[in-house]
């Protein structure tokens, strides 16, 4: 762990950590604060499970476009008014809940859709902060690792907030996003960031057969997210506890958190490409148990397995990234990789509602392994893909701080 310790001993190290993690408590919040209001308005879980996918296509959308915006613009430009936007977007969904149906899809867009991409725009001012290349690689572990917290504390918010009524957990969701993103662009590293020169074509990342690959692999891992979100709900209320969905949602989060900080401990061997298939292949596994959906205790630790491999899963990922993504694309590059899973994850919501509609809490559960295993067979399929461009010693990992 003393690798950990120096890192978050750098200037702005933890600063910017702490903050951008404040700001991203809304990623981990929104999708339940969506379902729990849809359903205290009356609304039905297909309708649940259709806004939760409208929230997560609107972000995925939302954060390539806003990427690429802040490698021209740079971060506090784009970061601040998008901020304001989503908690506009929340508040307006507070006020009017599942009906009319149209001002509730307009609010649940914008509040996806403006969802400041600051986990991309963190992981492109690594470099500009931390002492070469073993530092930034250490970062991306902490970072995956760490941002489990929002994905334990988040539902557990939207649960304490709840208990007053659904629009304060709407209300929340907004003002914490915009908190956190003053933390990051008030920071000095923030306000003098910019990307690098980059070729003039509409494809950006996306011309890199391999970046394709990885966010294909990645999208099919988010289907189990967003199966996961939903289905809790259905295993909370099946069970008549306020508390199971929170509980749920935090004991897979805290599997991931152990296992990133796991992962980001120590050295592995082996090259990054042949790495990724055997631990998504460890994600699918951690899935499937789900759909027994035993008692509560027994539950809460098969939730606790299915989280383990994922952040080893995403640190492995990021560090792939940065060999895959095109100069001067870094933070849209991150940004996809954000848009893809949550657009697997809309996927996945929209599956888990009708699912639990058709077969009840294990057929709510049923896409999370299907997800996963998914996942491996792309990563398999395009594994020559992901075998990353070599870096030049003197070359800059991403982008670069303006003196």
């Amino acid at each position: 762990m003393r690798g950990y310790l120096e890192f978050l001993r750098v200037p702005f190290a933890a600063r910017l950590l702490g903050g951008t993690l404040l700001g991203r408590l809304p990623n981990g919040m929104a999708m339940l604060a969506v379902v729990l209001h849809v359903r205290a308005s009356g609304g039905g879980y297909p309708l649940a499970g259709a806004l939760g996918a409208v929230l997560g296509l609107a972000t995925a959308v939302g954060q390539p476009v806003l990427g690429r915006a802040m490698d021209r613009f740079g971060q506090a430009p784009v970061l601040l008014p998008a901020a304001f936007a989503s908690a506009a977007g929340f508040a307006l969904l507070a006020a009017f809940g599942a009906d009319p149906l149209p001002v509730t899809v307009l609010a649940v867009v914008l509040g996806g859709f403006a969802t400041p991409p600051l986990e991309a725009g963190l992981r492109a001012l690594w470099p500009s902060v931390l002492d070469g290349p073993e530092q930034v690689h250490a970062a991306y572990a902490l970072d995956a690792a760490a941002q489990e917290i929002l994905f334990t504390v988040g539902p557990l918010l939207v649960v304490a907030a709840a208990a007053i009524n659904t629009p304060t957990a709407l209300l929340l969701t907004g003002a914490l996003g915009i908190a956190g993103t003053l933390v990051v662009v008030t920071s000095g590293p923030s306000r003098r960031w910019r990307g690098e020169p980059r070729a003039g074509d509409w494809a950006g990342p996306l011309r890199s057969s391999g970046l394709r690959v990885l966010l294909a692999a990645l999208a099919m891992a988010g289907i189990a997210l967003g199966v996961y979100a939903v289905a809790v709900v259905a295993y909370a209320e099946r069970l008549d506890s306020g508390i199971a969905s929170g509980v749920l949602l935090a004991a897979m989060s805290a599997g991931a958190l152990v296992g990133g900080l796991v992962y980001g401990a120590r050295d592995w061997p082996g090259e990054l490409h042949v790495r990724l298939p055997w631990l998504l292949a460890l994600l699918a596994a951690g899935y499937a148990p789900l759909t027994w959906a035993p008692g509560l205790p027994v539950m809460t630790v098969l939730a606790f397995v299915s989280g383990v491999f994922l952040a080893p899963t995403l640190a492995c990922s990021f560090s792939l990234v940065d060999r895959l993504a095109p100069t001067g694309t870094v933070t849209e590059a991150f940004a996809w990789i954000v848009a893809a899973i949550g657009a697997g994850s809309a996927l996945g919501s929209f599956v888990s509602g009708y699912g639990e509609h058709l077969g009840g809490v294990p057929g709510a559960f049923a896409g999370a392994g299907l997800g996963g295993l998914l996942a491996l067979i792309v990563c398999l399929l395009g594994h020559r893909t992901l075998r990353p461009r070599p870096v030049r010693a003197d070359a800059p990992i991403c982008g670069a701080p303006v003196p």
